[in-house]
């Protein structure tokens, strides 16, 4: 908001009187009269004093406008101006009284809304020609959004980029529409999913938003308000066919729309709501209202504001702003609207009418009037004191949810026909190729399908691509009966002189002359609704982090995390990988962490961000480093010794003396023999789940997530035979997807009641917590060159976050006139969200670890801190490396003083160990350093800040009095291995 004018003579109370009514002229006359003296009064009478002129303000609208709260609130204030008297016309005369019948006044409030008759109203104006607030003839514009997308384009408002769609069967060639799986295409216009598809009568509601197949596809269907639902999800991909539409770019808002109100060019108020495409939950307060938030414009915004009230010739007007990647977009205006619920905005509403009114009739009238002006308003935000310090910026790390097993299967492929697909989606730039649409997935399969039938005509011709290999890439393309997009990709990757045959590649050829692309099959790795339920708790649980988001995850209403976002001090934003289950985990934190309700694409197109951009996120796992090459050589050279571990083997395979590798290590003794172990319980576990699958009673048997009996053992025969070599030797790479399918069964699949899984869970997990850690390097050297490799891009990044808190002071701040009932009104907080898969997880760890952030022989914290990972054989399901940010503004800026950085880590949800097994953290918030002999052994990694004791509990959290031995967090944080977000199904 700005400046503000206004004049209102404190001597006078006002009197309110209905005038007529329904009878005679039809209209209810609101008017003033002052307090006066008798004496006064009979001194009038004497000296028959004449009377004051009048200024007659006609307010001329349907009955549910002109009697609603807001305008009573108005028409109250505005009469107690001198001289100003409000009738209003009543919805009988305007509907059915011809206009020389209509009440006369000096100035008319008149606007348009369903079932109000315009062109009277434009013809009213015209026979008695009164002072206009909201123009008329402009209102015929509003009424169609292409004439409104007209007149923002000439004023050169910023748009969506948008196409018009005109169904005029007097000028079909005006409608050009071609509409793909993915994509429309208007008037030659390509508008990919998701995009949003408008009616171009701006009375029509009914916007639908399309989202993109590989987010799950379906739309988001909004409509005018019906009690608390303002859209619905559809699995109805398709556009509309019958009707003129305007076709837009959708603009990812993270989840949050913009509302402005303007009462002339020089003031705006704006509010921030949740966006109806999200989940269609209109959030309400205790009394029912919908709820909205008070936010401040930017400067280009408040001149978008003068624009919009100037070329629409509307004093009083609403449009709405979308605020996405750094700029303001209008989507929509709506003329004449009024703020609901704030009695300020009432107060300045009124203030603003009255004197434009005055200003331009009192010269008729020979009114003195002057128009006094007002300081304008400073946005006075209070500073933390020295024992507060100011949440500035939260970075998470996050690993995604469960999962089901990951799956893959490599073939060389030499077929022209596959050439002609990597060529046609460019594969020869990069030479690798990435293909998870449905429609790319569907040309492989229609290949694959081609092949297989002309090898079934002649089994010894030309095609040189095994039969078996052909068998598998259609049986699990085929699976599903459709494409989702989201839990199956193919890879190809060029080999000019055909693939390499290496030690982890049995089945591919050797090396020919002729070039030849290896095919990468995956699926598999989906989220599992268990996944969902750990990322949506977590979500909840990670308000906490946040001041006033303590207790019950923030549960109670006005405070905290939700309302700190919903005012925009809260610059949030998601990331993922491009990975499905990645993806899904992302949106699922995302829905548990706003309280949004409904389906997961909405949220997915809505708030996450992919991040496919410079390997922040995403890594090719298939094209190792010469290091990770080297680390494996060695991984499998040790582990090929059928002898017990000696001092040689703990030198070679844990320099670093890692706690639970060397526990591991002492489980296996003998890796060899280990490994035989395995072997034989995995020969006996697909040996009981061919015996169930000859039962009768388990013809129909479902197991978990919808897998049958037969996908279960299609999955461990495929382990089965790849563990062990013809040689007879073991391949070491397998051991991880051995433990993964054994513990997802145990967690899952418990039910079917299989023998032997218990030790190979065991076995595996002490195999795989060797083998896992160290593929991401022996020694501190190599684990630091394979985590540069992974995540020096993300590692940019989060520098970048966390330098850039100071530099927005004028955005995300709550307006502080409208901070009642808001914790910390000057807060705003930059929340960074990073959802991503292990690889990356283990390579920032080992950053922090072994980066040499901070000597340990030196801090007895970050000791402990060191000690607690090293307990740590597993980063689990939901991990978390948490930074957060803090300033004391009372602080010199160059002092060491004025940041405080924090880190906190979470090996994710409890897994499968038995109790007790598990290292235990201190919680989100140890007891402060005073308290040593109290406090849980192992560290949270927190202050981070050099030579910065933990010597004051919460200091940035205590938004209230708490208690004396702490912030009054749980000891044992929902976020530290939540049991519950772990088991939850």
């Amino acid at each position: 908001m700005w400046s503000l004018t206004a004049s209102e003579d404190e001597s006078t109370t006002a009197h309110f009187f209905l005038g007529a009514g329904d009878e005679g002229l039809g209209t209810h006359g609101i008017g003033m009269r002052t307090e006066e003296s008798d004496s006064e009064l009979l001194e009038d009478e004497e000296d028959e004093v004449p009377p004051e002129p009048q200024i007659i303000v006609g307010i001329c609208a349907m009955t549910k406008k002109s009697k609603s709260k807001p305008m009573t609130q108005i028409l109250e204030r505005l009469c107690r101006f001198d001289y100003l008297t409000v009738i209003i016309l009543g919805e009988d005369v305007i509907l059915n009284e011809p206009v020389e019948n209509w009440p006369s006044c000096h100035c008319l409030i008149s606007f348009h809304s369903k079932g109000f008759p315009l062109d009277k109203a434009v013809a009213y104006s015209k026979l008695r020609n009164p002072f206009l607030i909201n123009d008329l003839a402009m209102q015929y514009y509003i009424q169609d959004r292409r004439e409104v997308y007209r007149i923002l384009k000439e004023e050169g408002i910023d748009l969506p980029r948008y196409a018009v769609l005109n169904r005029d069967p007097a000028r079909p060639e005006e409608c050009n529409l071609i509409e793909g799986e993915d994509q429309v295409e208007v008037n030659g216009a390509v508008f990919p999913k998701p995009f949003v598809e408008k009616p171009v009568s701006a009375e029509d509601h009914n916007v639908y938003i399309y989202y993109p197949s590989s987010a799950g596809g379906g739309s988001q269907r909004l409509f005018r308000k019906i009690g608390s639902r303002s859209s619905v999800y559809s699995p109805e991909s398709s556009v509309r066919k019958t009707g003129s539409y305007i076709y837009e770019e959708f603009m990812p808002t993270d989840g949050t729309d913009v509302k402005v109100y303007t009462v002339g060019p020089d003031y705006a108020h704006a509010e921030a709501r949740k966006s109806p495409a999200l989940d269609g939950k209109v959030e309400r307060d205790s009394e029912g209202k919908e709820v909205r938030y008070p936010v401040m414009l930017t400067a280009m915004e408040k001149l978008v504001a003068r624009k919009v009230c100037v070329a629409f010739k509307q004093t009083v007007c609403g449009f709405d702003l979308l605020r996405a990647n750094g700029h303001s977009f209008v989507c929509d205006v709506n003329g004449f609207s009024f703020v609901k619920n704030s009695m300020k905005y009432y107060d300045d509403c009124a203030k603003i009418l009255g004197n434009t009114i005055m200003r331009e009739l009192a010269p008729q009238f020979q009114i003195p009037w002057s128009i006094p002006t007002e300081a304008e308003d400073i946005p006075i935000v209070p500073t933390t004191s020295g024992t507060m310090m100011e949440l500035r910026c939260v970075i998470a790390i996050i690993r995604h949810g469960d999962r089901t097993p990951k799956q893959k299967m490599k073939m060389e492929v030499t077929h022209p026909r596959f050439f002609t697909l990597f060529e046609k989606h460019g594969g020869y730039k990069t030479g690798k190729l990435k293909l998870k649409r449905p429609e790319q997935l569907q040309e492989v399969l229609d290949i694959t399908r081609l092949l297989l039938a002309e090898l079934e005509k002649e089994p010894s011709g030309e095609i040189e691509e095994k039969t078996g290999k052909l068998e598998q890439l259609k049986s699990v393309l085929e699976m599903y009966g459709h494409f989702s997009g989201i839990n199956r990709k193919v890879q190809l990757t060029y080999y000019p002189h055909g693939v390499k045959a290496s030690n982890d590649r049995q089945d591919v050829q050797q090396e020919t002359l002729s070039p030849s692309l290896l095919l990468v099959l995956k699926w598999g790795g989906e989220l599992t609704p268990a996944g969902r339920v750990q990322a949506e708790e977590l979500g909840r649980a990670f308000r906490c982090m946040y001041p006033g988001g303590q207790g019950d995850y923030a549960g109670f209403p006005g405070c905290g995390l939700l309302r700190l976002h919903s005012t925009f001090r809260h610059d949030l934003k998601i990331y993922a990988s491009d990975e499905g289950r990645v993806q899904m985990t992302a949106a699922a934190f995302a829905k548990g962490l706003l309280a949004l309700e409904g389906e997961l694409t909405p949220i997915l197109v809505q708030m996450v961000k992919s991040a496919n951009m410079n390997g922040l996120l995403d890594s090719d796992s298939d094209s190792l480093s010469s290091c990770q090459h080297r680390v494996k050589a060695r991984l499998h050279h040790i582990l090929q010794q059928d002898a017990p571990f000696g001092p040689e083997d703990y030198d070679q395979l844990a320099p670093t003396g890692s706690t639970s590798l060397l526990n591991s290590m002492s489980i296996i003794q003998n890796p060899v023999k280990v490994c035989d172990q395995v072997f034989s319980l995995i020969e006996n576990l697909t040996h009981q789940i061919r015996e169930r699958m000859q039962d009768p009673k388990s013809v129909d048997l479902q197991l978990y997530h919808s897998e049958t009996l037969e996908l279960m053992l299609q999955r461990w025969s495929k382990l089965e035979r790849d563990f062990r070599q013809k040689s007879g030797r073991y391949d070491i790479s397998k051991i991880p997807d051995i433990y993964d399918c054994v513990k997802y069964d145990v967690q899952h699949n418990a039910s079917l009641g299989l023998q032997g899984t218990a030790e190979l869970l065991r076995l595996s997990k002490a195999l795989a917590d060797v083998v896992i850690p160290q593929e991401y390097g022996i020694s501190r050297e190599e684990k630091l060159e394979i985590a540069v490799g992974f995540c020096l891009p993300l590692l940019r990044k989060i520098l970048l976050d966390l330098q850039r808190t100071h530099e927005d002071e004028s955005v995300n701040k709550l307006h502080p006139l409208y901070s009642r009932g808001v914790l910390s009104p000057g807060r705003h907080v930059r929340t960074r969200l990073y959802f991503t898969s292990e690889s990356h997880v283990h390579s920032l760890l080992s950053v922090f670890r072994y980066g040499g952030l901070l000597d340990e022989t030196q801090d007895a914290q970050w000791q402990r801190a060191l000690a607690y990972l090293s307990a740590i054989s597993e980063l689990n399901y939901m991990t978390q490396i948490v930074i957060m940010l803090y300033e004391d503004n009372t602080r010199d800026p160059l002092s060491e003083e004025r940041f405080h950085v924090e880190l906190h880590f979470s090996p994710g949800v409890k897994g499968v160990e038995e109790e007790g097994t598990a290292p235990a953290g201190c919680g989100f918030r140890p007891a402060s350093s005073e308290n040593e002999e109290i406090k849980t052994d192992q560290g949270s990694m927190e202050n981070l800040c050099p030579g910065k004791a933990s010597d004051e509990p919460d200091r940035a959290l205590q938004t209230s009095p708490q208690p004396s031995e702490g912030p009054g967090l749980p000891r044992r944080s929902p976020l530290i291995r939540n049991r519950k977000a772990g088991s939850m199904e």
